[in-house]
């Protein structure tokens, strides 16, 4: 059985929960002693005539030493030290969790506010904003860690029945986590008066059951491309595509895929295996010199649906050429101009 991590939630409530019970304990033996010397101490007729009173003005003496003032000053400091290392410790759990492991399942999101939306751009190279219909769209039981910053303006990022918040200050980042422990729909507010548009400044934000998550992810990371020829004919054989991802230095796996012809079903293929998006080069390279090769740079940030319509090799220097004997008959007509208006002159 999977263990759900600890929220932001449950550490604060355990932190107001334990103050809440020691408060109370506190104020109730407080408020007994109280009451109870009040009644001791009370001032009745039948008081013995030897009991040794102190009069107005002068201080008590007390008794034995002052060991009741020693043990209730100990066991006080020894609740308040103790009370305030645990604190400690648990608001250091709140500001690093230790989901940096990459054996954990958090996902990184980086949000981005602007004059008057949020952006979303997920560690694997998704990208969505609050004009998609699910908006920031995450898994249920699973620690979220976001980074947040503007590019205009001052905003403020939060979900309220979520309780996350976080400043959005162009040039500066802050960070927190949260873990959505129920499926369902919210929605992300802007906290900050940041202008006219600050009430409509809202994004839907979709929590899913991790399973359907991951489908939704597939979903995402799906990729479609489609060969054509001039006369929008499918190209079957004879190619081969080659996808590699800009920065595939900077990651653990090979982001470099080759794509055969016969991979492809009817001049087209969609490939959902990819699990990193992000800008990819492509290059579709053929046996023969049926078409010019085709170099090219797909963002890969949702899905994406291409389609390549492929030149005959030639038609460029066909163009040029055109164009080349076009020029040349211009400076033949110029000469010619040139000639006449020579002759015009010499008369």
């Amino acid at each position: 059985m999977e263990v759900v991590p600890r929220t932001r939630i449950d550490v604060f409530e355990d932190i107001f929960l334990v103050f809440l019970g020691l408060g109370t304990l506190v104020g109730i033996v407080v408020v007994a002693y109280t009451l109870y010397n009040a009644y001791k101490y009370r001032d009745t007729e039948d008081r013995p005539e030897d009991e040794d009173l102190p009069s107005v003005g002068e201080l008590p003496t007390g008794g034995k030493g002052g060991k009741k003032l020693f043990l209730s000053f100990g066991l006080s400091a020894i609740i308040v030290i103790s009370l305030v290392v645990w604190t400690y410790g648990m608001l250091l759990y709140v500001e690093d969790p230790g989901f940096d492991n990459p054996d954990d399942d958090a996902i990184e999101i980086d949000v981005e506010g602007w004059a008057f939306d949020w952006g979303y751009e997920y560690d694997n190279g998704l990208e969505q904003t609050s004009f998609d219909d699910d908006g920031l769209v995450i898994p249920a039981d699973t620690p979220i860690l976001i980074e947040v910053t503007a590019n205009d303006v001052w905003h403020t990022f939060g979900i309220s029945d979520l309780r996350v918040k976080a400043d959005a200050i162009p040039g500066e980042y802050d960070e927190t986590w949260f873990v959505a422990e129920e499926p369902g729909n919210y929605t992300a507010e802007c906290f900050e008066l940041c202008g006219p548009g600050h009430s409509d400044m809202d994004s839907p934000v979709t929590v899913m059951e991790p399973d359907a998550y991951e489908e939704w992810v597939d979903e995402q990371l799906t990729m479609t491309i489609t060969l054509e020829d001039e006369d929008e004919q499918r190209v079957t054989d004879g190619f081969e595509l080659s996808l590699e991802h800009q920065n595939d230095a900077e990651f653990e796996d090979d982001l470099s895929f080759t794509f055969a012809d016969d991979e492809f079903e009817n001049g087209s293929i969609t490939i959902d295996d990819i699990e990193q998006g992000g800008p990819y080069d492509v290059e579709i390279t053929f046996e023969d010199d049926q078409f010019e090769n085709v170099e090219d740079t797909i963002s890969f940030d949702g899905p994406v649906d291409e389609t390549y319509t492929l030149e005959t090799p030639g038609e460029d220097e066909d163009e040029d050429e055109d164009e080349g004997d076009g020029d040349e008959g211009d400076e033949e007509t110029d000469n010619e101009t040139d000639e006449t208006n020579d002759g015009g002159d010499d008369e």
